[in-house]
């Protein structure tokens, strides 16, 4: 996970895809964090991604670093708790000015069923699983 997480950080951005009735959509994303055990990501109730993670928490990631890419295949389950929020926002100080734990809009996402898969055109593919 820690692996994962690092070359995440790395890239700054990610690239997110969920499904929308069938139709998928991707979208740059920021977020990462662990948070009790968890890699986590955050996004806003109001969004539309949101609601197409609570109608079917299946998602993918990828990022590239310029050498290598990354997917990540996972269930993205929301964390409701208050520090899961806080912990996160607390890693995004920027985020604070859209965002507050007890906003009612903040959310976190914790990864679960994850297959991650480390590729590039010069070494073998890595597939990390937890």
């Amino acid at each position: 996970m820690q692996e994962v997480y690092d070359f995440l950080k790395k890239c700054q951005t990610y690239y997110l895809a969920t499904d929308d009735n069938g139709q998928p959509r991707v979208r740059p994303f920021g977020t990462i964090d662990i948070f009790d055990g968890a890699l986590t990501i955050q996004t806003g109730k109001v969004k539309d991604v949101s609601k197409q993670m609570h109608a079917n928490p299946n998602i993918e990631i990828c990022a590239f670093d310029g050498d290598k890419w990354l997917r990540v295949c996972a269930k993205a389950i929301e964390d409701n708790r208050l520090e899961a929020r806080v912990h996160m926002l607390d890693a995004y100080p920027n985020l604070q000015k859209m965002y507050k734990p007890d906003d009612g809009n903040t959310e976190v996402f914790k990864l679960t069923e994850v297959t991650a898969t480390f590729s590039s055109f010069t070494e073998p593919s890595k597939t990390i699983k937890w």
